[in-house]
């Protein structure tokens, strides 16, 4: 998949102090791949698995609306579970179930099938060849509210470790969980170069926790986070590995 150029309207960046930089850690979704293409898919495959093996609550699931309605209910009731995409996934199946009539105890297998699609994720041409180059180099610690698995994905051999939000039990942008993510790598925060896309969660959590921050900034949005500013902007990750010292 190729990613196209676009114009980079932001606050200047600080610039990265290369000579700090002892470990990085690296969002995933959004990063590595584009993440909706993959949820969109593997919501059409657990829709296929429940008319064949819940046939009412398939039926009612064909109806978006029923869906959206149910999700935005239960993250309303279940604020405690924001920070959980597994969680909240599980219990908005379990609900549709029982909404459908059909045996709860489906939501497991269900969801199985659901994650498994999750986990076969399309990387962005630049991922592979930044990784290979990062984890040369560093120890890289994947850090992520989503329930990505590195692993699962055949990605993990590049990296040290995973910190997420459902195992940490809060997400980006709280400071906790990158310092949880440098303490993985065996490094101060300080000492950390932050890789992600959001501007917010990626972006204003690593500056928050003392890290330095490369934007990665696919589709050219304004950084609307002064007096916050990254230390390095880029719109692929090339680029990236060009600003850490690649011949190319």
């Amino acid at each position: 998949m190729k990613t196209p150029e676009h114009p980079q309207h932001h606050t200047s960046d600080r610039g990265l102090d290369l000579g700090r930089i002892r470990a990085i850690t690296l969002d995933l979704d959004d990063t590595l791949w584009p993440i909706w293409p993959t949820i969109e898919r593997a919501e059409r495959v657990l829709q296929d698995w429940l008319e064949t093996n819940a046939p009412a609550t398939g039926a009612l699931c064909r109806d978006r609306a029923v869906l959206r309605e149910v999700r935005e209910r239960l993250n309303a009731e279940r604020p405690d579970l924001a920070h959980d995409m597994t969680a909240l996934r599980l219990e908005a199946i379990r609900r549709v179930l029982r909404r459908g009539g059909d045996d709860q105890a489906l939501a497991e297998p269900a969801f199985e099938v659901f994650f498994a699609e999750r986990q076969r994720v399309d990387l962005f041409d630049d991922a592979l060849p930044m990784l290979a180059f990062l984890s040369e180099r560093f120890p890289v610690v994947a850090l992520s509210n989503g329930n990505a698995d590195v692993h699962r994905v055949g990605i993990g051999a590049h990296f040290r470790a995973s910190v997420s939000a459902k195992e940490f039990g809060v997400g980006k942008p709280d400071p906790r969980i990158f310092h949880a993510a440098a303490d993985a790598a065996g490094v101060a925060p300080h000492e950390v170069l932050h890789i992600g896309d959001d501007a917010h969660l990626d972006g204003v959590g690593a500056l928050n926790a003392g890290m330095q921050l490369a934007w990665l900034n696919r589709a050219g949005h304004a950084w609307e986070h002064a007096p916050l500013v990254p230390h390095l902007t880029v719109s692929d990750l090339h680029a990236l590995c060009r600003a850490l010292g690649a011949g190319a």
